[in-house]
């Protein structure tokens, strides 16, 4: 028998590894200044890519008026207690009704936090007899609502018709035999690629199995779409997604989520969410702030037709400058380049200290050993000037990562880790 904390303080992850060298300027970052297309970073002025500030509302003096108004009104507390017992207010059902009606569902319901909400929706819509189907490059959040599963489930490969029509026939006899039901989980925007879930070809495939659609759109609410209703109006299938969730983290620039499906489904999960039976309801000032934020999406189309002027200025610059973006469909723009981690933290370095650019970096296990992915988030607020610097900033970094000046600079900590 050893210790339980023995194998915690040996091996520290693959992550928790790099702790002492990356901890502070590459994970865990501190970027100071309001929340805008340009911030500091350790007194630095940076260019900021990695702010989820979509639409650009964040530091908007109107959305900011409601907040503040919200918070001098109510405090930071109010209302005490969960939705069941005595935190619901008719500010929680307005906001829920308009959310519903702005996504083209029957109704909704509010969630304190998106990550926790998709987990207990995910608990909340199986039993031990269901079978669950999920892409494998489906977010966290997902995968460890998967966890809780009771009963089977099956990965199909990443946007892969054939792989998920195959896994659904596997699914389809254990389901027979078990007397359950299939759920199918997607996104409507992969995060970390930017690519669109395949939900019309998901969509297709319920013309030959019986199953429930789940999409969790946090990148496609606000950005996708004629009104912006995500990535489900985007492709024309809206309706024939069964539960659709989406996270205010991002477009609505705040903190919260929300479930849209048929009122009779919306009615059993408040009823039977777990994390927010027994969790407190959703402060005021997020509620109201996110009604503002809503209004916003609804009544100003130039805040997403700018927030894609910038993203094709930039996704089409990286493209001329022979750049790999992958098959992004959306605004997420991921630059993929080949080199090992000591090399991504020295070019990375090089970009924020020299360059004046900040965007997170990805690296292996997230992605494949071998691999850097610097993932760009254009928003609303980016000017064409930062666009231009940004492409210039990546032509240079690019040409030093092919030269070995990476190499060489990173040759210490490579030794020291192993790599």
């Amino acid at each position: 028998m050893r210790d339980l904390f023995d194998r915690i303080i040996e091996n520290k992850g693959p992550l928790g590894k790099w702790a002492s060298q990356a901890e502070g300027y590459f994970v865990f970052p501190k970027l100071e200044g309001p929340i805008s297309n340009r911030m500091k970073f350790q007194g630095k002025d940076v260019i900021t890519w990695s702010i989820n500030d979509y639409l650009g509302l964040a530091n908007l003096p109107e959305i900011k008026k409601v907040d503040g108004e919200a918070a001098l009104e109510h405090g930071a507390a109010y209302p005490m207690g969960a939705r069941m017992m005595s935190g619901h207010t008719d500010y929680h059902e307005q906001l829920q009704n308009e959310l519903a009606e702005f996504v083209h569902k029957d109704a909704a319901y509010l969630l304190n936090f998106g990550y926790q909400g998709f987990m207990s929706v995910i608990d909340a819509l199986v039993s031990k007899d269901d079978i669950i189907v999920y892409d494998v490059d489906c977010h966290a959040c997902i995968i460890d609502g998967v966890r809780l599963h009771m009963g089977k489930r099956f990965t199909f490969k990443h946007n892969d018709p054939e792989s998920l029509e195959k896994n659904l026939e596997r699914a389809t006899k254990l389901a027979n035999e078990t007397g359950g039901g299939i759920l199918v989980i997607s996104e409507g925007v992969f995060g970390m690629r930017g690519e669109q879930g395949i939900l019309k070809e998901i969509v297709a495939l319920k013309k030959k199995f019986l199953f429930r659609l789940l999409v969790d759109d946090a990148h496609g609410f606000g950005t996708l779409g004629k009104t912006g209703a995500g990535a489900g109006e985007e492709q024309g299938v809206q309706d024939e997604i069964d539960v659709y969730l989406a996270t205010f983290a991002k477009s609505m620039a705040g903190i919260g989520a929300f479930v849209a499906a048929d009122k009779e489904i919306i009615e059993y999960l408040k009823y039977n969410l777990r994390s927010q039976m027994f969790a407190k309801s959703l402060p005021m000032v997020y509620v109201k702030g996110a009604l503002k934020r809503l209004d916003m999406l609804r009544t100003m189309p130039e805040l997403k037709a700018k927030l894609w002027e910038n993203v094709n200025a930039l996704q089409n610059g990286l493209k001329e400058r022979g750049f790999d973006i992958g098959t992004t469909t959306s605004c997420v723009t991921p630059v993929y380049l080949n080199g090992s981690i000591p090399e991504a933290m020295a070019l990375v370095k090089d970009l924020r200290e020299n360059h004046g650019i900040f965007c997170s970096i990805v690296v292996y296990p997230v992605i494949p050993k071998g691999l850097i992915l610097l993932r760009l988030i254009p928003t609303a607020t980016h000017t064409m000037e930062d666009i231009a610097e940004t492409l210039d900033a990546f032509s240079a970094i690019r040409e030093r990562l092919e030269n070995g000046t990476y190499k060489r600079l990173s040759a210490a900590v490579a030794a020291a880790m192993g790599e």
